[in-house]
């Protein structure tokens, strides 16, 4: 893949995508939520977090996706990107069906693409500030744009921490976990993020429309 960097062109070959899963650093809040997609189906995790593995093809910088059926949505993430023996931090969506997530977490990650932004920070760049940086996402609902996520990272686990436990190196992303929705998870065909540097006054941003496939029985 091809990103801007505040250094310049990267040319990063991705060969390996991990989804990080229930990263939530309040652990009362994660299994808050664990119950909360339980009551509606969605199975418990056997831990947390969860590392889970899917394809680095479904990786993708179109603003367009394909998804079969109106069941899913996108999720604002952190994503991290080794490549050149350096770390980079972006901007990623965990778009996922919602109705076979109540079938399978794990298959449902690797069903829709996975959107990202076309910029990336050098991570010695925001290292020493990762806490501070504000994640935020919006859905096009009812004719207008509507806030869904909204939160400093500090509200995820340590990316330092994951990145360790899944074991980064050269040719690896990983998409770190997000926020709660606001209001409920819910699925949405236009979605749009953005990660804000407010020391810096930056941002990197991520926009996409999800074309619904007919879902044909």
């Amino acid at each position: 893949m091809h990103f801007d960097t505040d250094t310049g062109p990267l040319d990063a070959p991705i060969k390996t995508l991990i989804i990080a899963g229930w990263t939530g650093r309040d652990a009362a809040a994660v299994r808050h939520h664990i119950n909360e997609l339980m009551a509606i189906g969605i199975p418990a995790p056997s831990r947390t977090p969860l590392y889970y593995r899917t394809g680095a093809n479904l990786l993708t910088q179109a603003d367009q996706i394909d998804v079969l059926g109106k069941a899913s949505s996108g999720e604002a993430e952190p994503l991290v990107v080794q490549a050149g023996g350096k770390l980079w931090l972006g901007l990623g969506s965990d778009h996922t069906d919602r109705e076979f997530e109540k079938t399978s977490v794990a298959a449902s990650k690797q069903m829709c693409p996975k959107p990202v932004g076309t910029q990336l920070w050098s991570w010695s760049s925001v290292a020493d500030r990762l806490d501070d940086l504000v994640l935020s996402a919006e859905i096009f609902e009812n004719g207008a744009w509507v806030g869904y996520q909204k939160g400093k990272l500090s509200k995820i686990r340590p990316l330092e921490k994951l990145i360790e436990a899944a074991g980064m190196k050269d040719g690896f992303a990983m998409m770190c976990g997000t926020l709660p929705a606001i209001g409920s998870v819910r699925p949405s065909a236009q979605f749009r993020a953005r990660l804000h540097d407010p020391e810096m006054d930056r941002e990197i941003t991520l926009s996409y429309t999800a074309n619904r496939l007919p879902l044909i029985i």
